[in-house]
């Protein structure tokens, strides 16, 4: 993250504005992929369900995400499902759109379609592709977009590359590496990141990894970041698998983020996991990256994250103060004719 782009996130933050949105544009996926937060039952945090919502096509997918973001004043947004390219029709009439007004858009898709080549050429647009693992173990869980069609429908594009470690990649040595050696030596992949499984609370999900394999794999990407140069992930950030955030209002991915569900009016808390994610065993790579942004010092022991939170603070408070001052509308009272009783 660039110091221009920390002080235009804090300048949002303390107006009251959570500086990235995370938009599920579509209810709608080819893939059934197994432990999909999105589509588990307590996604939105209710009884309702991620496919029982309504959702937008067509001119009005466009209108409406752009009334959001016009509304909303994001400096940067993630485009999810679902998948968005369901949607590819409206995401080419709305990543220009996302551009012109100055927008950071990340889509995060898994390539069963064709990446417009255009794509690559548009600044500010970038495409994350979700990969679980190598060709065996993916291929099981993400057809169809199978190791092949995402090899054919990347040609042209620029991507990079997020693989969701589980237990059982933590516990075949040489995997992460073997990972990193196939998909570094594409020209298309610009660079790569890992998150690592986060279950809900009380989950006991065969993926959850154990608190020794997960600092192995921490030792792991210490070491692989220096061998494989697209491997995305500082050290500082790599630091933070060790001591991930104990609740959201400690998570200041979870307090800068706002996420909306496929309807556009769905808000999904407390993070882009939604239910009731369990914080101490995060993974999540947007989480990791800015905490290590923010126990980055300023002055003295006070620390970027110290300034954001306590930013976060006054802006809510101010959005809660500008609300209760909003002139409220006065209801028009109609005359009552009254009958004249003579006495």
């Amino acid at each position: 993250m660039k110091k221009s782009e920390v002080v235009k996130a804090w300048g949002s933050i303390l107006a009251g504005r959570p500086p990235s949105l995370s938009i599920e544009i579509t209810k709608e996926c080819p893939l059934r992929c197994p432990g999909c937060y999105a589509f588990e039952a307590g996604h939105l945090g209710g009884g309702t369900k991620l496919k029982e919502l309504s959702d937008f096509r067509g001119d009005d997918l466009v209108k409406n995400v752009l009334r959001v973001v016009d509304e909303q004043k994001p400096l940067h947004v993630s485009i999810v499902g679902g998948d968005p390219l369901v949607r590819y029709r409206e995401l080419e009439q709305l990543l220009p759109q996302m551009v012109s007004r100055g927008v950071h858009t990340q889509v995060v898709t898994s390539a069963f379609r064709v990446i417009p080549p255009a794509w690559a050429q548009m600044p500010l647009v970038s495409v994350v592709v979700s990969i679980d693992g190598l060709q065996p173990e993916h291929d099981v869980r993400r057809a169809p977009a199978t190791y092949e069609r995402i090899l054919k429908n990347i040609v042209d594009a620029k991507i990079t590359i997020h693989s969701t470690i589980t237990s059982q990649i933590a516990s075949r040595p040489g995997y992460l590496q073997e990972f990193l050696e196939f998909w570094c030596a594409r020209p298309q992949v610009n660079k790569v990141w890992f998150s690592l499984f986060t279950p809900q609370r009380g989950a006991t999900d065969v993926e959850i990894l154990s608190p020794e394999q997960r600092l192995e794999v921490m030792e792991e990407l210490f070491r692989l970041r220096v061998l494989y140069p697209k491997l995305d992930m500082q050290e500082r950030v790599i630091k933070e698998i060790a001591t991930p955030p104990r609740n959201p209002k400690e998570c200041i991915f979870a307090r800068t983020t706002q996420t909306i569900s496929a309807d556009l009016t769905t808000q999904i808390t407390p993070c882009q996991f939604g239910g009731d994610p369990d914080c101490s065993q995060c993974g999540c790579i947007a989480s990791m990256g800015l905490a290590a942004v923010g126990h980055f010092p300023v002055v003295g022991s006070l620390t970027a994250g110290q300034i954001f939170l306590a930013s976060d603070r006054v802006g809510r408070t101010w959005q809660k103060a500008k609300q209760a001052l909003r002139p409220r509308p006065v209801k028009k009272v109609e005359a009552v004719a009254f009958p004249i009783i003579n006495s």
